[in-house]
């Protein structure tokens, strides 16, 4: 088994394949593990990951190698240690009833070869579990994903084109899949990077709006580092964060397939796993129904109050995987469900869990899409959650997210689960800023080409930012949306290619521009709705000035950038360099107390050595 195939193994570990302790009434007795990871040298290792086998208790290790672990039952316990680039270790501990119980690692390089051939040291259970993933990785040969074909955004001249206007996009699926792949030991397809999605999977340390307005507005410009005539401009939107107990009652209505599809560990097992995390958050006020569909679609459990999580367990415990995919019916049930549940100041929200593979009744597109705007319309949105792989419909889920004004995540291992439903619960349930919309005005006295990094797929007409019949993304509580521009000053070498047409009679040229250091770069404005709608509000900002070196938030937007457009072998990429963008992101990462950040420097390791 290959190092990566392995440690993917045993980041299931983490709760993906185990079953979720029954409450017993009576209260446990519990203590917790804190402790460090180590390499042979004393150096703390970062990205890596710790969990107790056999439970969802799993813990990131932080900027210093450490890690800490909650509510673990009292009794000797097995935990193990994971992270790319070392070998796993497992270690057992006595867990004493309100104590805290000391444990430190010491994790061996092990080489990144793709071909070698590691003994496993996991328990029997462990074995078991690898079994099973084998099992599917033979049958994955039949490979059906899809991802919608992406045609990078060209140069444009502000000349002929002095607008960008695009949707916000908080969606950040395409990240955790692209690290699924890696974590296998292989590239991801072309198609599956998307690098606006890839830059919005990490918080940045942007201010909190002030005053009235949910959005607040930051912007940057500072060299590009591949290459050393052109610019980079930054423009991020943070929005403002709300804690769990200071959120509307919920109205939840989970749709969770359980088609044939569905068996394999990463998937249905994976599915209940983390809605068990989102039913701890849940308050009496809260309410949540379940429903599923596989040959036909049917109720669970009816709308029932947040407190009564015994019973919404029992209900999700009983879930079992086969049939055919009666997806359209399934969504029909669950609009039902939540219209009839409605709560007139809550978040009413259906949160669909799958691998997207809609095969029996309606299933086109236009249909259902058509479906869900209708009850967007009516109040109630749409969050995806896409599970597995080998089949996983990734352009179907993120048009069904879109449409339903939620956002789409793609659930990788159970410490992705925590992520969503835990860590960043405000922006997958309230939203605060509905049909946000970005449009920029690039100065030609500035500005010779631009071009922005991605968000293909969310570029919409100049006209449509001043309609608001026309739908554009939506920002939850906490979310943070961030753009990157490249850009040509005006006074450097042209040496991008700009799509030509014929000489304008009555449009000036290129030559009756000066350039004008002083000058601002663009103007960029937010339109942005109340989420119970309403005319739309605008907010603007001018764009000056540059720093000859990036903040933190810039170097690491640009670094993540920088991969994406190396893991998608882009046209764009420049000089661009795999030792170049893993170095700045090391200046740049920051505070990364859960260790994201360092997460995503070790897998550009592993794919600099994949290459394209």
């Amino acid at each position: 088994m290959s190092f990566f195939r392995r440690y993917l193994f045993a980041g299931m570990l983490a709760g993906t394949l185990l079953p979720y302790p029954s409450a017993s009434g009576v209260p446990a007795r519990t203590g917790s593990i804190e402790g460090t990871v180590r390499d042979p040298a004393g150096k703390p290792i970062q990205g890596g990951r710790v969990m107790v086998v056999g439970t969802l208790i799993a813990s990131p290790l932080d900027s210093l190698g450490r890690f800490k672990l909650g509510n673990v039952n009292a009794g000797t316990v097995t935990v193990s240690a994971v992270a790319l680039g070392y070998g796993a270790t497992t270690l057992t501990v006595t867990v004493r009833d309100g104590a805290v119980a000391r444990l430190n690692f010491t994790l061996r390089p092990v080489p990144v070869a793709l071909d070698e051939i590691v003994a496993s040291a996991s328990p029997s259970s462990v074995s078991r579990q690898m079994n099973s993933a084998v099992a599917y990785k033979a049958r994955a040969d039949f490979n059906t994903e899809e991802y919608h074909a992406i045609v990078e955004n060209a140069w444009k001249s502000p000349l002929g084109d002095p607008l960008s206007t695009f949707s916000s996009d908080v969606d950040a699926a395409s990240y955790s899949n692209v690290r699924r792949f890696l974590t296998d030991g292989s590239l991801p397809p072309r198609d599956a990077v998307r690098i606006e999605e890839m830059i919005n999977y990490f918080r940045y340390d942007y201010p909190d709006p002030r005053g009235t307005d949910p959005v607040s507005i930051t912007t940057e410009v500072s060299p590009a580092p591949w290459n050393g005539s052109h610019k980079l401009m930054l423009i991020g939107l943070q929005t403002r964060r709300i804690e769990m107990k200071d959120l509307p009652p919920n109205n939840l209505v989970f749709l969770l397939d359980v088609s044939g599809s569905m068996q394999d560990p990463n998937k249905l097992p994976l599915v209940k796993q983390a809605f068990r995390l989102l039913v701890d958050q849940l308050r009496p006020q809260d309410r949540v129904a379940i429903a599923v569909y596989a040959g036909a679609a049917g109720l669970v459990l009816p709308p029932t109050p947040g407190n009564q999580r015994e019973t919404i367990l029992a209900a999700i415990e009983r879930l079992e995987a086969g049939g055919s995919t009666a997806g359209a019916a399934g969504i029909r049930l669950a609009y039902q469900t939540a219209r009839e549940a409605k709560i007139s100041e809550g978040n009413n929200r259906v949160i669909l869990a799958t691998d997207g593979d809609f095969n029996v009744g309606t299933s086109s597109d236009a249909e259902l899409t058509q479906l869900i705007e209708q009850e967007r319309e009516r109040g109630i949105s749409l969050t995806v959650l896409g599970f597995g792989m080998g089949n996983i419909k990734d352009s179907k889920l993120e048009l069904l997210a879109d449409k339903g004004n939620g956002h789409y995540a793609y659930i990788d291992n159970i410490l992705e689960a925590r992520k969503v439903f835990v860590q960043e619960l405000g922006a997958t349930l309230m939203t605060v800023a509905k049909d946000v919309k970005l449009q920029v005005e690039f100065n030609p006295a500035r500005v010779a080409a631009y071009r922005l990094v991605g968000y293909e797929n969310r570029v919409m007409a100049a006209e449509d930012f001043n309609d608001d019949r026309k739908d554009a993304g939506d920002m939850g509580a906490g979310h943070s949306v961030t753009a990157l521009y490249e850009i040509v000053p005006v006074g450097v070498t042209l040496d991008v290619r700009l799509g030509k047409v014929d000489a304008l009679k009555y449009q000036k040229s290129n030559s009756g521009v000066r350039a004008d250091e002083n000058a601002d770069w663009a103007t960029v404005k937010i339109r942005y709705q109340h989420p119970e709608g309403g005319a739309s509000r605008l907010l603007a900002r001018e764009i000056r000035g540059e720093q000859p070196r990036p903040s933190e938030n810039l170097g690491w937007a640009t670094a993540v950038a920088g991969v994406g457009m190396l893991l998608r072998d882009s046209e764009h990429k420049g000089q661009c360099t795999w030792p170049a963008m893993i170095a700045l992101a090391r200046q740049s990462r920051g505070e990364d107390e859960l260790g994201y950040r360092a997460e995503f420097i070790r897998l550009s390791e592993v794919a600099s050595k994949l290459g394209r």
